[in-house]
Order: C-alpha cells, then structure tokens, then sequence
C-alpha cells in the first residue's frame, strides 16, 4: 500500500504527496487561502465520482461495455455556520446511450458498492441519480 503524506505549505496550502509514485496534487482553502487550488472538499468529491467510475469501470471492463465520457457531478451540502461539516452529498452520473437495462443495472450495483460512498457517516444523506440520454 502507498503512503500519501499532506505538508502544509503555508497561507492555507497544502501539497499531498505519493514519493513512490512521484505524483503530488496542491491544496488550498477557498476561503481564507488564495483558491487557486482544489480545496479538501473538492478532493472529497473528486474521490467519490473517481471511485464509483473505477467501480462501474471494472464491470464495464469485464461486459463490454463503453463507458467512455462517463460524468460524475457531486455536490456536498455544507452545514449552517458556526458548525463546519455536510449534510448530504449528491451525485449525478450521467452515461453514455447505447446501454441496455441489463447492463445499466450491474453498473448502478457496481457504482453503489464504492467503498468511498459507504464510508460517510450514516447521518450523511447520499443520494446518487444515473442519467442516460435514451
């Protein structure tokens, strides 16, 4: 398993590294730092859309089945102020035509088993919608 360490850098920066893989991603705050940078909530987006494509990709993979172009829009539903946390996260994947309802069934199941999206805490609403254009 690899060993990803996050440095922070200075003026709400961070950079998380994998040395063995020499790949790093810069973080900042987008609030309070210059928001050039994803932000951690994007990174938690960014994991959970990645997570259910790889999932849903494998099946693809093993039937057949082009997935190519494939979209994942997540949305986290941030708490009122003073309290910093989310609600609920919602998902919206948005596939590609051409995919029988047989298929689409394994690949909603494949996507639904991502470790990440069973990883929020139960009080964490998350809801995923697939759109298919025909």
């Amino acid at each position: 398993m690899t060993q990803l360490t996050t440095i922070y850098d200075d003026t709400q920066h961070c950079t998380a590294a994998d040395v063995s893989k020499r790949k790093s991603i810069a973080m900042d705050c987008p609030y309070t730092g210059k928001g050039e940078e994803l932000s951690p909530g994007n990174m938690l987006e960014a994991a959970l859309a990645g997570c259910m494509l790889m999932s849903m990709g494998a099946v693809a993979k093993r039937d057949g089945v082009d997935l190519i172009d494939t979209a994942v829009e997540v949305e986290l539903v941030g708490t009122p102020p003073p309290k910093i946390g989310y609600t609920a996260v919602n998902a919206i994947v948005r596939m590609p035509a051409g995919i029988s309802l047989a298929e689409r069934k394994k690949l909603e199941r494949a996507a639904d088993a991502c470790p990440i999206k069973h990883s929020f805490d139960p009080t964490i609403n998350v809801s995923v919608a697939f759109e298919y254009p025909d």
